[in-house]
């Protein structure tokens, strides 16, 4: 049997020139029959005998709502995913996209009730969640925090942005010039919390292949980018750290009003070991 495959991946996060306080959270944890561990935001590890979970939340409202509502989400994913190792020790195949739809929709009522008071009131947040099992990549995305797929040089997004303006661009109804420009640009139909009595999520089980590299990011890193200067930083060959700085400075140095996040994920290729002829 081939060695377990081992993720490598590097998190930077920087708050925005607007404010003080920087409403975005990342996390990565490994999750396993023992819970969720919390892991460093860059790092190696093995998928043997474990899940890991990069994520990442952008966080709005007044005061400090909009970080409150973020860090939330994060903590509670980290408390829900576990459970899919219960399910299989109970003797069931756990239908991972659907756990991870409980746990989304489960989230998003937590958030809703924590929001009872004028500082908290309305709180909500974006997601972006990327689920590494030894056998798939399970994705959700609400809001418009993105995951991206780079492969043989072209760039794929996974994810999709819950707005008009992105919906207009990508059936071709608007260049990105004119979307990226457009007014209602960052107006959201779905987050988590809000008051919404409902969330409906995207979701997505991708195959990943050796060589991947995954990008996970908030607006406030599209803000800087256009999707060429993405593609072109994730082709590159240097380490997640290389990359995640890059792409950090670039979109810093040409928008960094708004909170910038990102995570940058490698599946090596030394993971899959070329069969014998």
């Amino acid at each position: 049997m081939p060695d377990p495959v081992t993720l490598q991946w590097a998190g930077l996060t920087h708050s925005g020139s607007r404010k003080p306080r920087n409403d975005d959270s990342l996390i990565a944890f490994a999750s396993s029959p023992g819970g969720a561990e919390i892991l460093p935001a860059s790092g190696s590890r093995s998928l043997d005998l474990q899940d890991l979970v990069f994520a990442i939340s952008d966080g709005m409202g007044g005061g400090n709502a909009g970080d409150l509502a973020s860090s939330l989400i994060l903590q509670r994913m980290t408390e829900i995913i576990p459970e899919t190792f219960k399910i299989a020790a109970s003797g069931f195949h756990p239908d991972c996209l659907g756990h991870l739809g409980d746990a989304i929709r489960s989230v998003h009522d937590h958030i809703n009730a924590a929001a009872v008071t004028d500082h908290t009131r309305g709180m909500a947040a974006t997601l972006a969640l990327a689920w590494f099992t030894p056998e798939n990549l399970y994705l959700a995305n609400v809001g418009d925090t993105r995951i991206y797929l780079s492969r043989n040089l072209d760039l794929q997004q996974l994810s999709r942005d819950h707005t008009n303006a992105w919906s207009q661009w990508k059936r071709g109804e608007i260049k990105e010039i004119q979307y990226r420009n457009h007014p209602r640009r960052s107006a959201l139909f779905e987050v988590v919390g809000g008051g919404h009595p409902q969330v409906c999520p995207h979701f997505a089980a991708v195959p990943y292949l050796p060589g991947d590299r995954f990008l996970i990011c908030s607006d406030g890193l599209i803000d800087g980018l256009w999707e060429r200067h993405i593609a072109n930083a994730l082709a590159q060959p240097p380490t997640p750290d290389t990359s995640a700085r890059v792409l950090l400075d670039r979109a810093i140095e040409n928008a960094g009003v708004d909170d910038t996040t990102l995570f940058v994920i490698d599946v090596p290729s030394a993971n899959f070991p070329k069969n014998d002829p």
